[in-house]
């Protein structure tokens, strides 16, 4: 019996090419649509599919190969003789090759202002079916979705090798396309729909790029990319310069990319080991860099930059003065891109640094998945309030709402100093609070004399105040909402601290 290929792509891709040594070995080409135009004009004989269903493709071609001629032929088992005797009853050929890849729904979705009908018609439903069906007897069926595997298909067809194994592993291929295919759908109708936490949830990544190892030599990794993810995403940036990004590296690139978006004004933020060591803005790109390598010169060696303007030649001479793992810029002069690409192991990446669209979060535990909203608390200071008997200056309110914006970044416990537009002493990842203001007190030596504090969650007891007082801060901003926040005011009132209460916690960790 002649071998058929049935094919319905809508990457085109390398189709003819294959199929063309498909009927070269003998096969006959079933296909529908747009894709047996394709075959035909490049002078390929092909069956139509309405003349193997012997039924019109009909409701504007959604109904064409959801038909027992087409799903017999790739279902049948060949070694069972009840089956083969079926088919030969009902005058339904066996189909051993499928070539199908789908609408393109994930393209579509991703088209700014898309239109929900031309979403929804986008949905495939016959291509999937199909791909299951295949799928399901890949004993017997070879299935192909990817135009990247045509050519190890021809070349088992052509040697007439045992593809048992390859049927088996374009098979398990297919069933994770389809799979990312209705996960897709279903998140887009799930956020059409309003819901945020449904009762189950399915998430997709593509693989972007095996890394050497993960955190340690001794772990396997890789990075995957959301196949949605926005041009802002750290898996879109353009390396311009240097080796692969490490694990450690992408950690850190993107946790150095959270911060810095924070600011409007210039600003510079260089991390280590996920926690800011620096941070600075002005009114230069120059003079931010120079205020956050400042904040902590001996933390920020083999570091990560991350900045929100265009790299010039000024700034470029500031970093190459540094050893850096990573710099990232919206974008790069010409002249600095000369001067950074001197250092040959330093990283160079863009990527634009507009604030993307609030998305959820995602944190594995052994054998689950912890998913929360990003934590973009609004800025707006209509829920602060003052907690003391004085208020801050204006030029304490810009420090306070500065440090705010940094100590949201930094592992809890996280207390941050800043002063001059600058972090001069960060506290994080301590497990209590005011061992972490000691940490960031002692690193800000004699500049926290007049400096103010910011505190991720509210003051337990009134020893930070203490802490602060003894150090010279002049004005403390925290959440509030302690059973204990009587002491810290009283406290702070005895000393003249300004305290600010936001009433929103910054957990992070």
């Amino acid at each position: 019996m002649t071998r058929r290929a049935l094919m319905s792509v809508s990457d085109k891709t390398g189709i003819v090419d294959f199929a063309s040594q498909l009927v070269e070995e003998g096969f006959e080409i079933i296909s529908t649509g747009g894709t047996k135009r394709v075959l035909e004009e490049a002078g390929l004989s092909v069956i139509g599919i309405s003349d193997v269903t012997e039924f019109p493709e009909i409701l504007d071609g959604r109904v064409k190969t959801l038909h027992p001629h087409i799903h017999a032929g790739l279902l049948a088992k060949r070694d069972d003789d009840q089956h083969m005797a079926t088919l030969q009853d009902q005058a339904i050929q066996t189909i051993d090759l499928l070539v199908v890849n789908l609408y393109p729904f994930k393209e579509t979705i991703s088209k700014q202002d898309v239109e929900h009908d031309e979403a929804i018609e986008n949905i495939d439903i016959g291509g999937p079916v199909m791909l299951r069906a295949a799928a399901k007897n890949y004993q017997d069926v070879t299935v192909v979705v990817d135009p990247g595997d045509y050519e190890r298909v021809i070349d088992h067809v052509k040697d007439a090798q045992d593809s048992s194994q390859l049927n088996q592993a374009l098979a398990a291929k297919v069933y994770r396309h389809t799979a990312q295919y209705d996960a897709l759908v279903a998140e887009y109708l799930t956020n059409e729909s309003g819901e945020t936490l449904p009762e189950s949830k399915t998430i997709t990544y593509d693989l972007k790029e095996s890394l050497r190892y993960g955190e340690n030599p001794h772990q396997e990794a890789a990075f995957y990319a959301n196949p949605l993810a926005t041009e802002t995403s750290l898996v879109h940036a353009k390396q311009r310069h240097g080796k692969a990004l490490s694990y450690n590296n992408i950690q850190d690139a993107n946790a150095a990319l959270q911060i810095v978006r924070e600011f409007s004004e210039p600003a510079a933020v260089a991390v280590k080991h996920m926690n800011p060591c620096g941070v600075g803005i002005g009114d230069r790109l120059d003079q931010a860099f120079t205020r956050a390598y400042e904040a902590d010169p001996v933390s920020i060696f083999g570091g990560i930059v991350a900045v929100n303007r265009e790299i010039d030649e000024v700034v470029a001479n500031q970093l190459s003065q540094i050893f850096l793992e990573i710099v990232i810029a919206p974008s790069y002069t010409e002249r600095a891109f000369e001067i950074l690409t001197q250092k040959k192991n330093i990283r160079l990446l863009e990527l634009p640094m507009t604030v993307d669209s609030p998305e959820q979060t995602l944190h594995s535990v052994k054998g689950g998945l912890l998913i929360q909203d990003e934590d973009r608390a609004p800025k707006e200071m209509t829920d602060y309030s003052v907690a003391t008997d004085r208020e801050p200056t204006e030029a304490e309110w810009q420090q306070l709402l500065f440090s705010w914006d940094v100590v949201k970044h930094v592992k809890s416990n996280a207390i941050v100093l800043a002063a001059n537009q600058q972090t001069i002493g960060i506290g994080a990842g301590q497990m209590n609070r005011v061992g972490a203001a000691k940490i960031a007190i002692e690193q800000a030596g004699d500049q926290a004399k007049g400096a103010v504090m910011a505190s991720d969650a509210f003051f337990p007891m009134d020893d930070t105040v203490e802490a602060a007082h003894q150090a010279g801060v002049t004005a403390i901003i925290q959440p509030g909402g302690s059973k204990r926040d009587a002491d810290s005011i009283q406290k702070c009132n005895e000393y003249g601290i300004a305290m600010v209460f936001t009433g929103v916690r910054h957990f992070k960790h």
